[in-house]
C-alpha cells in the first residue's frame, strides 16, 4: 500500500493538467511588519481563487480511476467548492449538480455556472446550508448519483494536501517553515497539510486559525471529541462551519485547543482592508484568516522565523465591501455609534455640532421616535481619524450633560440598527 505522502505525490502530478502550483511569495510587507519572513501561499490565483479545486479534482480523478460508473456527481456548496466542483466536471465532461441556498448571492451562482457550463446544473433550494445539504443527499439517493463532499473524504484531503507538497518543494533550500499558518472550517486542508508534512517527517509548527464565531475545531480539540456548535456567524462564510470533519478531525486529534487561533470577525475585516489597500491582494473572509492571525503572535515569537501563510481563497463579492470597510472601522476604534436623547428645541442641533472635533464626522444620523414630550431618540454614527478623538468627544457629551449610550459593540442592537 502507498504511502499518504506517495499518494499526495501523485495527485500533486496529475493536478497538473489543469493548472501549475500557486506561488510561494515572500512579502515584503508583512515580513517588515511583524519582523518575521512572512510567506504567503497563494491559493487565492487558482483558476477559481480557492484551493477547493484540488480536492475536488482528486475525488473525481479517483473515482473515475476506480470505474465508477456513476453518470452525474453532486455537490451542495454556497461557495468555492462548488466553484472547483464545477470546473473539473467540464474538465472530465461530467454532468453535475450544484444544489446552492436560495440566499447564495448572485455573483457566486453566475462564477459556478461559468466554470461549469453545460455540464452543471444549478438547483437553489432552502434558506440555509443545512436545508440545501439535505436536498442534495436526498437528491444523491434517488438519482444512484455520485456525491462529492466539500471536505469530509479521504481523496479530498489528499487533493488538499497537495498545497503542502509545493510548499515543501517551493521553500528556498529545501527549508521546513518554523510556523505554518493554515485556515480551518470542515478541516481538509489543515488536516492534509499537516498529516503530509507529519509523514515526511519534517515537522513545522502548525497553528489553526478559525473564525472566532465558528470554533468548531478548538471546540472539538478542548472536549477530545468532535462537537458540534450550537450557533455559528456566518460572516466568514468559507469557514464558518458547525461541526469538523470526521475524517478531518480524525487526523488532527492529536493537536491541542491552544494550537488553535481565534481571528474576531472585525478584525479581519481591517486585515482584508489593509491587503487590498496596501499590496492589491483581494481576499475574501477565509482567505485572509492565516493572515490576520499573525497579529496573535508576541513580536519576539516570530522574530526571525519563516513563517507560511495559506491564503486560501479569493473570491470577494465586492457588494460586501461597504459592510467589511464598516467592521474595519469599528475594529479599529474609528467610527461609534450612539443613541443620543435630543431634546426638542431650537439650537439643540447646533449644539450638538459644536462638540465635534476637526477631524469628525457624522457619517449616520436618524431621528428614531420621540420617547417624550421634549426629547426624542437619535441615532448617530460618528467617523473620526484617530481613536484618541472619542475620549474627547465622551469628556465634552459628560461636561455638556448628553445623555448617550454607545452601541457600537452591542451586537444584537448593531444587526438591527446599523
Amino acid at each position: 500500500m502507498t504511502s499518504f505522502a506517495d499518494r499526495v505525490a501523485n495527485a500533486a502530478a496529475a493536478v497538473r493538467q489543469i493548472f501549475p502550483e500557486t506561488p510561494l511569495q515572500e512579502n515584503d510587507y508583512l515580513s517588515r511588519k511583524f519582523g518575521a519572513r512572512v510567506l504567503l501561499k497563494r491559493e487565492d490565483l487558482t483558476p477559481v481563487r480557492s484551493y477547493k479545486i484540488r480536492g475536488a479534482f482528486n475525488f473525481f480523478r479517483k473515482a473515475l480511476a476506480e470505474g465508477n460508473e456513476a453518470e452525474l456527481f453532486v455537490c451542495a456548496s454556497a461557495g468555492n467548492h462548488a466553484q472547483g466542483f464545477a470546473f473539473v466536471c467540464r474538465h472530465f465532461g461530467r454532468r453535475g449538480v450544484v444544489f446552492m441556498p436560495v440566499t447564495t448571492p448572485q455573483q457566486k451562482i453566475d462564477k459556478t455556472r461559468l466554470f461549469g457550463a453545460e455540464y452543471v446544473e444549478i438547483r437553489l433550494v432552502g434558506d440555509f446550508f443545512d436545508e440545501c445539504y439535505r436536498a442534495a443527499f436526498e437528491f444523491t439517493e434517488q438519482s444512484g448519483a455520485h456525491m462529492v463532499p466539500p471536505f469530509d473524504h479521504k481523496d479530498i484531503i489528499e487533493g488538499q494536501a497537495t498545497v503542502a507538497y509545493e510548499i515543501a518543494d517551493q521553500m528556498p533550500g529545501a527549508r521546513v517553515p518554523d510556523i505554518v499558518l493554515l485556515p480551518v472550517g470542515g478541516g481538509g486542508l489543515a488536516a492534509g497539510v499537516s498529516h503530509y508534512f507529519a509523514e515526511r517527517g519534517r515537522v513545522p509548527r502548525f497553528v489553526f486559525c478559525e473564525p472566532a464565531g465558528a470554533p468548531s475545531l478548538k471546540e472539538s480539540l478542548a472536549a477530545d471529541k468532535r462537537v458540534k456548535l450550537a450557533k455559528v456567524d456566518n460572516f466568514v462564510d468559507g469557514a464558518a462551519v458547525a461541526e469538523i470533519g470526521r475524517e478531518p478531525f480524525r487526523h488532527l486529534k492529536g493537536f491541542s485547543q491552544d494550537d488553535v487561533r481565534l481571528v474576531p470577525e472585525n478584525r479581519l475585516c481591517a486585515t482584508m482592508i489593509e491587503m487590498l489597500n496596501v499590496e492589491g491582494v483581494v481576499l475574501e473572509p477565509a482567505g485572509a484568516l492565516a493572515i490576520d492571525a499573525l497579529k496573535d503572535f508576541p513580536r519576539k515569537e516570530i522574530k526571525g522565523k519563516t513563517v507560511v501563510a495559506v491564503v486560501s481563497g479569493g473570491n470577494f463579492d465586492f457588494e460586501r465591501l461597504p459592510d467589511v470597510k464598516e467592521r474595519a472601522l469599528r475594529f479599529e476604534g474609528l467610527k461609534k455609534y450612539f443613541i443620543i436623547r435630543f431634546p426638542q428645541r431650537p439650537g439643540a442641533l447646533r449644539d450638538f455640532l459644536e462638540m465635534l472635533g476637526p477631524d469628525d464626522d457624522i457619517a449616520r444620523f436618524e431621528y428614531l421616535k420621540k420617547s417624550a414630550r421634549n426629547f426624542g431618540s437619535v441615532l448617530i454614527g460618528i467617523e473620526t481619524k484617530d481613536r484618541r478623538n472619542f475620549d474627547l468627544l465622551l469628556a465634552n457629551f459628560d461636561t455638556h450633560g448628553v445623555q448617550y449610550q454607545d452601541i457600537t459593540e452591542n451586537e444584537t442592537l448593531a444587526g438591527f440598527i446599523i
